[in-house]
């Protein structure tokens, strides 16, 4: 059995771990709340600039969604992960589904998140652009991204969706497609030359407004899954920390029996000490 000292140590080290987790599944909680409030107004904005993009009467299918005659031919796979290994096995998870679409020959991917980065690493799989997680907090600039997939003729987007604070999952969109279903249930007005003009000129107008709505369809997907992974964290560290504080009770229950130990053994000797001085005293009084 280890010494009551040692213990007590190693119990004082297991309290300040659940402190932590507390601390961190607070800031998780506090993210979740934040995200979730950016990532509905994100929506709501969309919406606006799609009617907006209706009602110049351009046709999406004869536009955003034909890049298979435009692109390069090939596909681009984006991944989006996390920048910390804190959310759980999401961004596992994510690359073993991203990995039965995977083509060495023909698909080329572009992560986002470190840990994203390095899971590929160690599975050995190249990626060709990597970039950070932009801040949720803040504006989220994905125009460097959006410049890169721009040449391509299939676009994917892998990324985790928070369905619950308890259940997240990996999720595979075609992001020309995702601009579609998030326009679902956009109403329709018509702008026409009568009563507008348009400078420079109408294409060019519908082209800077494509590439915002998948800017915008892309930083939806981001805050998504920055929701996912902020609930993920909060799940792992409501884990953590229950399991610090059952382990802080096998550890109290363990110091008490050492220091009962303790002194049980500091008793025998005592009694020991006694029986040999009774002896001794035997011995000499004989004598």
């Amino acid at each position: 059995m280890r010494r009551a000292n040692v213990i007590e140590k190693d119990t004082a080290s297991i309290g300040t771990l659940k402190d932590l987790t507390n601390v961190f599944e607070s800031l998780a909680s506090t993210q979740v709340a934040k995200v979730k409030n950016r990532a509905t107004l994100s929506k709501q904005f969309f919406q606006l600039l799609w009617e907006r993009y209706t009602a110049i009467r351009v046709d999406p299918k004869k536009r955003i969604t034909n890049r298979e005659e435009t692109g390069n031919g090939r596909k681009v796979l984006v991944l989006i992960s996390a920048e910390a290994g804190l959310s759980g096995d999401l961004d596992q998870r994510m690359i073993e589904s991203m990995q039965q679409e995977y083509a060495r020959g023909s698909t080329d991917i572009i992560v986002l998140g470190s840990h994203g980065a390095s899971q590929l690493t160690q599975r050995g799989i190249p990626y060709i652009r990597f970039f950070q997680v932009p801040e949720s907090d803040s504006y989220i600039n994905v125009n460097p991204v959006i410049e890169a997939v721009l040449p391509y003729s299939s676009i994917a987007v892998y990324y985790e969706e928070y369905l619950s604070l308890g259940q997240q999952e990996v999720r595979r969109i075609d992001l020309v497609t995702h601009m579609q279903d998030l326009s679902k249930n956009a109403e329709e007005g018509v702008i026409t030359a009568d009563d507008t003009i348009f400078e420079p000129s109408l294409d060019e107008i519908a082209d800077q407004m494509e590439i915002t709505m998948m800017s915008l369809a892309l930083s939806q997907t981001i805050l998504e899954s920055g929701l996912a992974q902020a609930a993920s964290r909060f799940n792992a560290m409501t884990v953590a920390e229950d399991r610090a504080s059952e382990l802080l009770g096998e550890y109290r229950l363990e110091y008490h029996r050492a220091k009962r130990s303790e002194s049980d053994r500091r008793l025998r000797e005592v009694l020991v000490g006694i029986k040999k001085k009774r002896r001794e005293a035997a011995a000499a009084g004989n004598k």
